[in-house]
């Protein structure tokens, strides 16, 4: 097998294992674009690998690796011959899209945060990290999606990427304090009288206690306003594309009401669609008529008079 097919096969296992909704939702797009889209995740799966599983090597290690491979790909996209398992697919497929080099810069620079920073003052220092862990995904990804208004089209796609990410680190509290970090903002712990203390031990006794499912919820009124604000760039994507991004909405959004469903428990069982919901969402996407707004389950009202277990002052 030539190189740039075995890189493509490689990302596409890599997606297969590991992003399971995502590689569910690619399906329903053209053929010829599930390798593109194959090859963005398996970029920035690998890089997260670097990160995450390498926890056994101290930070300036995982650094070092990170910053080799940043290299490489950067040295690829100069033109260099690049001896990788995945990075020739990616290079190709940036080549191919003309996808903007400044989004995996600011891609690397938040993953080389994760290696030292392991928490959040407030939601606008976490949206500084996101603005590169999320929201340049759907950057990244819209070149290949392609649109009828690429320039209106542009933030609703940042919008579902952090709304995809915000669901992420609301479900996998618990997975994250073992990785020693927190994803939600110390401010909002602090509205509701928690602290780091507070989240490790309800992970540990695998309940989460009231004021913390009030935080989850509140977690969860802010991610469905991301969900909202990506909705508009759904129809806006071409005619091919919009069965995927609708069921990959659809599907990621149903985890919040999973949360929701468990009392806001996000200690006592990871929050999993399940996969006969997960098939007949794709399937109802699948058969959606092109254009047809995107329906916002669970859209909040505002968010400064809407009752959860009290009433929350100023989400945002």
């Amino acid at each position: 097998m030539e190189p740039l097919t075995s890189a493509y096969a490689r990302c596409r296992e890599l997606h297969r294992v590991h992003g399971r909704t995502y590689y569910l939702a690619t399906k329903l797009l053209p053929a010829w674009k599930r390798p593109h889209v194959h090859a963005l995740y398996g970029f920035t799966r690998y890089a997260d690998d670097i990160v995450d599983t390498t926890a056994d090597l101290a930070p300036a290690e995982r650094a070092a690796q990170l910053a080799a491979w940043s290299a490489k790909f950067l040295s690829g996209l100069a033109g260099a011959p690049v001896d990788d398992p995945l990075l020739p697919a990616v290079l190709n497929t940036v080549t191919v899209f003309d996808i903007d080099r400044n989004d995996f810069d600011a891609f690397l620079r938040s993953m080389t945060m994760d290696l030292t920073v392991t928490d959040y003052a407030t939601y606008d220092d976490l949206l500084s990290y996101m603005d590169g862990s999320a929201a340049v995904i759907g950057t990244m990804m819209l070149p290949i999606l392609g649109s009828s208004d690429p320039v209106a089209a542009r933030g609703p796609a940042r919008e579902l990427g952090l709304a995809f990410q915000l669901t992420n680190f609301i479900r996998d509290v618990g997975e994250d304090l073992e990785r020693g970090r927190v994803y939600l903002p110390l401010a909002d712990l602090d509205r509701f009288g928690l602290t780091k203390a507070d989240l490790a031990a309800a992970a540990a006794n695998r309940h989460a206690t009231a004021p913390i499912r009030e935080l989850i919820a509140f977690e969860v009124q802010r991610a469905r306003r991301h969900y909202a604000d990506a909705a508009p760039g759904i129809p806006m994507l071409e005619r091919s594309s919009q069965a995927c991004i609708r069921a990959a909405y659809c599907v990621y959004g149903a985890i919040l009401t999973e949360i929701e469903q468990q009392n806001y428990d996000v200690f006592a069982r990871r929050a999993v669609v399940p996969k006969r919901k997960r098939l007949l969402t794709a399937a109802r996407c699948f058969a959606t008529r092109p254009g047809r707004p995107v329906s916002v389950p669970g859209r909040p009202a505002d968010p400064g008079r809407t009752p959860i277990a009290a009433a929350f002052a100023a989400l945002l």
